[in-house]
């Protein structure tokens, strides 16, 4: 099989679709490899490392695209990716369709592109293998994050998450006890926050409470999303449903009660986000105020 790994296009995007081992592996099993130039140099593999593991170098995204039956992506494609694909071809990545426009899932129809979504890899127990890790990274990450937007610099209210002698920690609120939910928890509980977990499944809050029993757990139900999020200095939405959209658990009439210069972050914005105030941003505008409240 001719396999593809482009240098990923979406600006900031520094990750590469397979590894120089990953290469190694298909090569010794008859497969054709074509890597972009350059398409490891984000994560640390230049194009001799690829070359030693037996790929084949092209000098551009359009070769990569048309020489392959299957295509070894991580974000999901742009536009011109997506033109590029070639009828009955196969296509994986972190693709998100349930929250991609339409027209785009148009295309993969049109082109009768097989498509598998990393982020709904499910095995028979459930978990969902490939997604987990960036899960993983997600939930730590939220607590770095609001660490610093709570600073005033950055829009905040000017507090530190653990508090001092005198000063009580910052207030915590995380929606989903799922991988994302527990992590950031493990996060927020080691800078010192206080933490709340919400969700829908009681099985849920008994892990949550088995690992972490200071933190206080409520069941997902509008009056205690409502009474929550009103004390909350930091909201994280941490919500998953495999393959669907994510629901709305915050509205804005919510929003606008929390307190002003909170920050919310919506680690489940990938999948369409969990506030009517959600929406995606970027790397250089990666923040804005809603309803008085730091996103």
């Amino acid at each position: 099989m001719n396999i593809g790994v482009p240098k990923e296009r979406r600006p900031f995007e520094e990750r590469v679709g397979l590894s120089p081992a990953g290469v190694e592996i298909l090569t010794q099993h008859g497969h054709q490899v074509y890597v972009e130039h350059e398409a490891g140099v984000g994560t640390g593999f230049d194009d001799r490392e690829f070359e030693e593991a037996g790929a084949r170098l092209v000098y551009s995204s359009e070769e990569v695209f048309v020489r392959a039956d299957l295509m070894l992506k991580v974000a999901r494609p742009t536009r011109q990716e997506l033109d590029w694909l070639r009828p009955n071809t196969t296509l994986t990545g972190f693709l998100h369709l349930a929250a991609t426009r339409e027209d785009k899932v148009e295309i993969l129809l049109e082109k009768k592109i097989t498509s598998i979504a990393y982020e709904q890899i499910e095995t028979a127990d459930g978990a969902l293998p490939v997604l987990r890790p960036f899960s993983q990274i997600g939930g730590k990450m939220a607590a770095s994050v609001a660490a610093r937007l709570l600073q005033n610099n950055w829009g905040g209210k000017g507090m530190l998450l653990g508090g001092i002698p005198g000063v009580p920690p910052a207030e915590v609120v995380i929606l989903g006890g799922g991988v994302v939910g527990m992590c950031a928890t493990s996060a927020f509980l080691g800078l010192g926050a206080h933490v709340t977990v919400i969700d829908k499944e009681m099985r849920v809050l008994q892990q949550v409470f088995s690992r972490f029993p200071n933190v206080v757990t409520m069941l997902s139900t509008k009056r205690n999303l409502e009474k929550a999020t009103a004390y909350a200095d930091v909201v994280v939405g941490a919500v998953l449903i495999s393959g669907e959209r994510t629901p709305i658990l915050i509205t804005r009439e919510m929003m606008r009660a929390m307190k002003p210069r909170s920050v919310f972050i919506d680690v489940s914005i990938d999948q369409g986000g969990c506030a009517e105030t959600s929406r995606p941003t970027t790397h250089d505008h990666s923040t804005y105020v809603e309803e008085g409240v730091l996103h």
